[in-house]
């Protein structure tokens, strides 16, 4: 499947924007070898910030929740740690990359990870024409079963673990990729969907040495 491990990540925050104050309140990260998730960290995240009344609605995380968890400190370089210098992903990617970064520079961590790759934008270019790229609502289209409550951390990362590995299999079974490299998945994110098939026929024409 994958030739080289996946990081797939996923965060639950206060808000939109760490350039704002927003922090991490839940993080997930599995990592995909071959065709599955080997191994997984999952913690609620204490950042001593108050949680908004509308995030606990939607995500059903209280302020209780977080005031018992591990603090950020402790969790962020467990995080960077576990991730090391794999390819990270996440579904709409550059946001929880952002707050990676951010929770990272806190703690005058640097993130290593080697290349980002959006399953959301990769699931417009390979899977075109559905009807909403939102994960609830793919997974439902591509007949992944969404284990667990949308909006947690550990469920979301599931969900679009399943979606990459979807995608994986979907690429492996039509261009005749027997390892699908993850630098080919962070190309494909920059690639028009009409422009896909061409790419990755080029792609597998100049790993044969053709």
């Amino acid at each position: 499947m994958f030739e080289r491990p996946i990081v797939m990540l996923d965060f639950e925050t206060t808000g939109l924007s760490p350039d704002t104050g927003d922090r991490i309140t839940e993080v997930a990260a599995l990592r995909i070898a071959g065709g599955e998730i080997v191994e997984r960290y999952v913690s609620l995240v204490n950042c001593g910030v108050r949680i908004p009344y509308f995030i606990t609605q939607l995500t059903g995380i209280t302020q209780q929740m977080v005031d018992g968890a591990p603090p950020a400190d402790e969790v962020v370089p467990a995080l960077l740690d576990f991730i090391g210098s794999d390819t990270l992903a996440a579904h709409n990617a550059s946001f929880d990359e952002k707050f990676l970064k951010a929770e990272g520079a806190l703690l005058g961590r640097a993130c290593r990870h080697t290349g980002l790759v959006c399953s959301l934008k990769l699931s417009r270019r390979v899977f075109p024409g559905l009807a909403s790229y939102k994960l609830g609502q793919l997974s439902q289209s591509l007949g992944i079963v969404f284990g667990g409550r949308a909006h947690r951390a550990e469920a979301d990362a599931e969900a679009a673990a399943q979606v990459l590995l979807h995608i994986g299999r979907h690429l492996g079974e039509s261009y005749g990729l027997h390892r699908v490299a993850p630098e080919l998945l962070v190309s494909l994110n920059g690639v028009a969907a009409a422009k896909v098939p061409r790419f990755i026929d080029a792609y597998v024409a100049s790993r044969s040495g053709h």
